[in-house]
């Protein structure tokens, strides 16, 4: 594990939050991790993660949805109230979330200091107990209770909100 991984796992064991990590070989897209058949729980689900930026790269979004569901962009832009979006580019995923290309993850809100980044889950989401997500290094993987997830971010102090996709 990276020392970027070792670090959300310590933050972890800080906030006394429960958790199950496995480590893997580094995985790039949902579709790998799915490939590998690393995602397994009786009542969780696997985070598709998206950072995405506004038309004028003013407001950045991390909007997360459940592995096996697509995003139409457009049906995104209108639950998050915002003008055309796309997807942000890697200075900005480095930037804003302290992460590279693969490693994306609702946990990378710890590495953005000034709260910038808006966060949106799937109200599909609630449906489950646990998410499986990075802890900011693509090759592992932790299981955690979705409310404790939510819980981190609102602490942290990013803005969070629920949406349909």
């Amino acid at each position: 594990m990276t020392e970027e991984g070792k670090k959300v796992i310590r933050i972890l064991d800080e906030k006394k939050i429960s958790y199950e990590c496995m480590e893997h070989e580094p995985v790039y897209t949902v579709e790998e991790i799915q490939e590998k058949d690393l995602w397994h729980h009786e009542d969780g689900i696997g985070a598709k993660n998206l950072f995405l930026r506004d038309g004028s790269g003013k407001r950045h979004f991390l909007v997360v949805i459940q592995d096996d569901k697509q995003a139409d962009l457009k049906e995104v832009r209108s639950e998050i109230g915002s003008s055309r979006l796309s997807f942000a580019s890697q200075e900005r995923l480095k930037k804003y979330l302290g992460v590279s290309a693969g490693s994306v993850s609702p946990l990378g809100i710890l590495n953005d200091t000034e709260c910038a980044v808006e966060v949106f889950f799937d109200r599909d989401l609630k449906e489950y107990s646990y998410i499986a997500v990075h802890p900011n290094d693509n090759s592992a993987t932790v299981w955690m209770k979705t409310e404790d997830l939510v819980e981190m971010i609102r602490e942290h102090g990013n803005s969070f909100e629920w949406i349909r996709i």
